[in-house]
């Protein structure tokens, strides 16, 4: 579950935004609305909600537009709709089609693109960013087969699950006797793709695209908690989020910071919400890939910064996973990327870290 990044525009219509996976598939219209010369829009997708704030004008039919796309986006990347490609990609046996050849159609756009750039964060991160970690997440009750919090965890099925984890695992092949079309051919019969803790910065991404397609230069999109900004508000001012407190009864308008985003997006990870014990053991939902079991470190929550929030959103999850000192060391070094991290202290308490490109964004409260 996503630490929420609360468009402080939006501070009432987004305090009652929470994570619900049973609607995970399809995209709900629910209100627009005009405010102090900002446009402003909001709906359910991904089994959450967006909101989305621009100066310009209203074009004809944006939210229309808005929620085909993202029902596009679900028909190649939910988990939850049986028939979405991904799913089809997880019930594979071994081959699947992926792209024709010869055809300058790109099937399946969404997936493609997501698919590569986490294969990218993969590396990059040494393997610690891994969407194949599905079948382990669903183990801990943390997938899309429903909360089932565990009363006891064997090693032994840890190990088998592991077995299955490895995004490297998945290649991309020519299919003997098929020259037609390239696959993707996982490697052992059980993989599975999970793609949530990338697919909201990606709606938020295409979101963005579409919104600069139709001549809009002046917005703040968020889904989810994750949120891309461009321009300046109507009061010609930089666009301010907040930064969630991480205590588990803190309200979602309870902020440790407010950030000003400079045609930037934002995206928070967290372990302090979606968690239970298991024999007096705290098990979250940031599960290492390499070792199958709940991370637990003092890093409460990682918010990345970076120029696209598909970026931000896989590295967020990837910093959780790591720690504070390798977080904070793997984005210090990055020259398009900024991070803020808060953890815990040995007293109790909470204390933060951040890169020195947000020193002139943050003001702590």
């Amino acid at each position: 579950m996503k630490v929420y990044a609360v468009l402080w525009c939006l501070l009432l219509s987004l305090s009652a935004c929470q994570n619900n996976n049973a609607s995970a598939g399809g995209t709900t219209t629910t209100t627009t609305a005009s405010t102090s010369g900002v446009q402003q829009l909001a709906g359910k997708t991904m089994g959450t909600t967006y909101h989305i704030s621009f100066v310009e004008a209203m074009p004809a039919n944006l939210q229309a537009d808005i929620d085909a796309l993202l029902i596009d986006v679900n028909q190649d990347l939910s988990t939850y709709i049986n028939d979405s490609y991904i799913s089809k990609v997880n019930q594979a046996e071994d081959w699947i089609q992926l792209q024709p050849i010869k055809s300058t159609t790109v099937l399946y756009p969404h997936f493609q693109k997501v698919y590569y750039r986490s294969k990218e964060v993969y590396r990059d991160t040494r393997g610690l960013f891994d969407p194949t970690i599905m079948p382990l997440v669903n183990y801990w009750g943390f997938g899309y087969s429903g909360n089932r919090l565990l009363t006891s965890a064997e090693s032994k099925i840890v190990e088998e699950l592991r077995s299955l984890v490895g995004l490297m695992k998945i290649q991309e092949r020519m299919k003997p006797g098929d020259a037609d079309y390239l696959y993707l051919k996982k490697f052992k019969p059980g993989i599975q793709l999970d793609f949530s803790a990338i697919a909201k910065g990606y709606g938020v991404d295409v979101v963005a695209e579409l919104l600069e397609q139709k001549g809009i230069q002046n917005y703040l999109v968020e889904i989810g908690g994750e949120v891309r900004a461009k321009g300046k508000n109507a009061a010609q001012e930089l666009w301010t989020v907040g930064i969630n407190t991480p205590q588990d009864n803190a309200e979602v308008t309870d902020f440790k910071a407010i950030v000003k985003l400079q045609d930037m997006a934002l995206a928070t990870s967290g372990n302090y919400r979606n968690f239970y014990e298991l024999n007096g053991k705290k098990i979250s939902h940031t599960i290492n890939p390499r070792s199958g079991y709940s991370e637990d470190t003092n890093l409460l929550s990682a918010s990345i910064f970076a120029k696209d929030c598909m970026t931000a959103d896989a590295y967020a999850t990837a910093c959780m996973v790591m720690g504070l000192g390798e977080a904070f060391e793997l984005i210090r070094q990055k020259e398009d990327m900024e991070g803020y991290f808060i953890y815990g202290t040995e007293e109790g308490g909470t204390a933060v870290l951040y890169t020195d490109g947000l020193k002139a964004f943050i003001t702590n409260l």
